[in-house]
Parts: structure tokens; sequence; C-alpha cells
């Protein structure tokens, strides 16, 4: 969400993005519920945000289904965006090597973002009006997401996404969905997982304000926390490319916290662990899904081993969907999966396939429905049921940050934040 990368593990129920939001207005509303406005057609009740496109959107006529990936190749988020690359390629391998859908081989068109939400507006811009997929699979991070998803609603294609995990992302229109969790579910997962699990009763917050995703983040947290019971003791900020974070953290220290709460991406989170560490302040940190990648470890030294984030799954999780995937992209790329973000754009993918082995049409209007429909999907990240809202109902996995890499501690089950 939010959201470059390693062994993820959660579920739509945990933290977001990679999220891994990216940018955006941050908004933290419930991930259900919501006045009803009408469907396209005006005679089916929608929920506010959920509306069906009006336009005619695009038909399948050739040889092939065409399905569009949006993907930052370049930029600072490229690590996630070439592990969501990897993960459509074998899906689309797969399904291909197993006869296609409706007598037809999926074709995979991919753009890159260059990790800009102009960048994602232009790519889906293509994909759509130019090559007319019938899907568009993508992104990883919220800011570039949004955009995208409202280019898809005005031309009635439907966009899953894959690592975005800010809530408003499945409110512009009925054709925007996604397969992970979202902020609401992360921030207030990782509250509970706080303090019920480690005792936690006196928290700070570390925000980057510059980030919509750690602002929505840290905002369900503290409310999430405090609901619980806890104490919010001090509340700072920073910005993403900051370097010294002395003050902040010379700041919480003096509010005497027994945990501290690091909303932001892991290029910042990282120097943040060292500076707290050489600080002397000794407590736990925690976080959301845009920890997850492997630079984390070389960027936090000692300073980041045990921590806790939130995930959408780990490859030694021992459910078959995982072992399979993961198995066939070591098989595949030579290497093991370098975050979530391959396993979530591969459910995506796979999402998009199930869709439209059950559309009553090979065009995007009828596959936005068929999508809408899916229920108790066994993906890579979890059990996937698209809820009324867009956004997938699933679990989240909460990991620990060891020495060598992350560890899955525990499983938080879906539920919807109240705040």
């Amino acid at each position: 969400m939010k959201k470059s990368l390693l062994m993820s593990a959660l579920a739509a129920s945990l933290i977001t993005l990679i999220g891994c939001g990216c940018t955006g207005s941050g908004s933290t509303t419930g991930t259900t519920g919501g006045s009803t406005g009408t469907s396209g057609d005006g005679s089916t009740p929608a929920l506010k945000g959920r509306e069906m496109p009006t336009a005619p959107g695009n038909t399948a006529d050739g040889d092939t289904i065409k399905i569009g990936l949006i993907a930052s190749l370049n930029g600072e988020q490229q690590p996630w965006g070439v592990d969501s690359k990897n993960g459509a390629e074998l899906a689309v391998e797969e399904i291909n090597a197993a006869g296609g859908i409706q007598g037809k081989k999926i074709e995979l068109i991919i753009e890159d973002t260059g990790s800009k939400p102009e960048g994602g507006k232009s790519a889906t811009e293509k994909l759509v009006s130019e090559d007319k997929v019938l899907c568009v699979l993508g992104e990883v991070a919220s800011g570039i997401t949004l955009p995208a998803a409202q280019v898809c609603q005005a031309n009635a294609v439907p966009i899953i996404a894959i690592g975005a995990t800010r809530v408003d992302v499945t409110q512009q229109g009925g054709a925007s969905f996604r397969v992970c969790y979202t902020d609401d579910f992360q921030g207030a997962a990782m509250a509970k997982y706080a303090y019920e699990d480690l005792g936690l009763r006196k928290v700070a917050i570390l925000t980057d304000r510059k980030l919509p995703y750690s602002t929505g983040l840290s905002e369900v947290f503290a409310a999430s926390f405090k609901g619980l019971g806890g104490e919010i003791v001090a509340e700072e900020k920073y910005e993403s490319g900051n370097i010294d974070f002395k003050a902040q953290l010379t700041n919480i220290k003096a509010k005497n916290p027994d945990g501290l709460f690091c909303s932001g991406y892991f290029t910042e989170v990282g120097p943040i662990a060292r500076q707290r560490q050489s600080l002397g302040l000794n407590v736990p940190m925690l976080g959301g899904d845009g920890w997850d990648s492997k630079d984390l470890l070389d960027s936090g030294g000692d300073g980041i081993v045990g921590g806790f984030f939130a995930n959408h799954y780990h490859i030694s999780e021992s459910r078959p969907e995982v072992a399979s995937f993961v198995a066939n992209y070591k098989k595949k790329f030579g290497a093991d999966a370098g975050t979530a973000m391959a396993a979530l754009t591969y459910d995506a993918a796979n999402v998009c396939f199930e869709a439209l082995k059950k559309s009553t049409a090979l065009d995007s209007k009828s596959l936005i429905s068929a999508i809408q429909g899916i229920k108790d999907f066994k993906g890579v990240s979890g059990s996937i049921t698209i809820g009324a809202d867009g956004n997938a109902q699933k679990p989240a996995l909460v990991l620990k940050v060891n020495k060598d890499g992350f560890v899955p501690v525990k499983q938080v089950p879906f539920f919807v934040f109240k705040g």
C-alpha cells in the first residue's frame, strides 16, 4: 500500500501499501456503510461512491482478451512495481497454459506509472482508450491508483487495486475494487495487536505529513488505540525524503511512551529506527504494510529488529495456494517473491480471470458485475470476498522483524473499523 520489499503476510484486515496508500486526501472513513445512491440504470440502490458507470465500456472483439497492468517500473516505488509485474505475468502464463478463457488467450499490456499519480492517469487512459482493455490491474500506491480509478469509472472499465489501501480508492465509483485490505482495517488491527497482544498502553505516533497513506493510517491507529483504552502521548511529523529525525524522536522520548507507531514507508522508517536506538528510545516499533521491503533490514539495522507491521501474506504460510505460488514464482523468476505486491497482483489477476469465466459477456461492464459477485476466492493472500463497497474482506497478518527477515506472528481476522 500505501504505497520497495520482502516476504509479506497479511490479508485484507491488517493494514496499504502498500499499502501502501500513496497520495491523496487521506480519508479514513469506515470501510462499509454510507448513504445510498442509484446505480447506472437508476434502478438498483448503490452505496455512496459505488454508482455504476454509464459509459458503454470496452468489448473483447479480437482473438485475445486484453488486460492492463499499471505498475511503477521506474521511480521510488520500482521494487514494488517489478514485483507487481512479475505477479501479473505469472498469472497470465498459467491461465493461458490452461487454455485461456472462453476460447481466448489473455493478452497482458503493461504500462509504467513512473511512481507518479499523473503517470497512473496517463497509463490508464492509454489502456482503456487505445488498447481497449477489459480490466486494469493496479496500482500498488493509493495516490497513483486514485486518478486511475477515476479514469476507469469514466470509461466503464473495472480496476482492481493491488496494494492501494486508502479507503477512498474504492469510492470513485462502482468500477473500482481491491484485493488488499484498507487502512481502516490495518490501522485498527495494529492498534488491537499493540494493546491486546503487546500490552502497550502509552504509544507515540510518527507520521509522514506528505504521505496521505501515512496520515490516514496514523489517524485510524490513534482512534482505535484510544478506543481500546490506550493513550497517545505524542504525535510528531516528518516529510518524505527527510534524513534527520532526532528532534521528533527527542520530543517523543520525553513523553516516556511504551511503543512507537511509525506509519510511513520503509525508506524513512529504517533511518528512524537507527536514530531511535541511538537516542535510547528502546520501545517496540509498529507500522503498516509500507514497511514491506528487504531494504528495511539494511537501512534499519539492529534498530528495526523486534518491530511489528501489518502485511498481506508470508511465503512461509502452509496454505496450498501459497505453496504453489511460491514454487511457481521461483521457477519462473529464479528467486522468492520479494514482497506481498507480487502475491496481491497475482491474486488480482486471478480474481479478474474468475470473474471473466462467470461474466455474461466479454465486455467491461459485464465484468464489473462479475467482479462484484466474487465470494470466497482462494487467493495467495487469503480467501477473498468482494464486499458491496468494492473492498476485499479478508484477514491480516502481523509480521515481526528479525535480523534476517520477517516472520508471521499473528493473523488478525477481518473486522469493520467503527471509528
